[in-house]
């Protein structure tokens, strides 16, 4: 951990940085770098917030020079409002850092819990003594943090993020198919840990974590979810600023189907029916996403 730092990716809204907060009211203590681009007019309001709290960096790059560098699934090249772009600066920057292993993140989470105990067991309320508002809090994300590292160093190259779980897989509670019992599942959404050495080119304008992994699957690249741990944050579309605004212009389906472009054979969009929020959202088929390659021992003989 001693090259290590968590990236928070962050455009247009210094005081609404949700995640630098909750790291450290949740128990990291270590390096924080924001990472921010030279179109971003709130630039210098970051600098005066954060600039000076310890362990604290603020990085800017610059957004246009990356322009036609990676497949940002449009023609709309002059359009730069995409978290994509930090996406895939982050590989010059951690270099730039002399970082080995980071945490990408976005801006808007609002809390990290724990969702099966420490015998893997379904979380309920009776197991632990430090809760808030929801979900059953943990106040060490320091040694959190290193487990994750720890189990990615350990993984073959072709693993290129392990991710935590988001509160939505939990739909369903322990019947859904994340509450049953602790595991890795084959996606990567919202938050990665990485390696320096195994980079990573997201792909899409929008949806890029969902096109990025079921693309990078097809070609046996490994992204992997571990739901033993979640973060929770705002519904998309009900914080202003990063790119809610380009959701609320375009709607899910536009940002759903981004990723039926790149991936039309196990990809489709279809209704998400959330009480609070039904929406059209994507759906991958992994029987149709992932490779299934066997040993040549267990194959069947003719």
């Amino acid at each position: 951990m001693d090259n290590f730092a968590a990236l928070i990716l962050t455009y247009g809204r210094p005081d609404k940085v949700l995640t630098y907060y909750t790291l450290r009211k949740q128990g990291y203590t270590g390096r924080i770098v924001f990472v921010i681009d030279d179109t971003d007019a709130k630039g210098d309001e970051y600098r005066e917030r954060f600039g000076g709290e310890p362990g604290v960096e603020i990085y800017c790059f610059d957004k246009k020079a990356m322009r036609g560098s990676f497949d940002i699934g449009d023609n709309n090249l002059d359009d730069f409002r995409a978290v994509i772009f930090a996406r895939n600066a982050v590989t010059d920057i951690v270099a730039e850092l002399g970082l080995d292993y980071f945490l990408v993140l976005d801006d808007d989470y609002f809390q990290f819990i724990w969702r099966f105990t420490d015998k893997f067991e379904w979380a309920m309320a009776r197991h632990f003594e430090h809760r808030e508002d929801s979900g059953f809090y943990t106040s060490n994300l320091d040694a959190i943090f290193k487990c994750f590292v720890e189990f990615l160093a350990g993984t073959p190259s072709h693993v290129k993020t392990i991710a935590m779980a988001q509160g939505g897989d939990f739909i369903g509670g322990h019947a859904g198919a994340f509450g049953q019992l602790v595991t890795l599942r084959r996606k990567a959404m919202n938050s990665f840990f990485c390696s320096a050495d195994r980079p990573i080119q997201w792909v899409a304008r929008v949806n890029d974590d969902v096109t990025t992994y079921v693309t990078g699957a097809t070609r046996g690249d490994v992204y992997f979810t571990l739901n033993q741990i979640a973060l929770n944050q705002p519904q998309t579309q009900s914080s202003s600023g990063g790119l809610t605004e380009f959701y609320l212009a375009t709607g899910t389906y536009v940002k759903s189907f981004y990723s039926v472009m790149f991936h039309p054979s196990g990809t489709k969009v279809k209704m998400l029916n959330s009480r609070s929020n039904p929406r059209l959202h994507h759906s991958v088929d992994s029987n149709k996403t992932a490779p299934k390659i066997l040993r040549e021992s267990v194959r069947r003989s003719r």
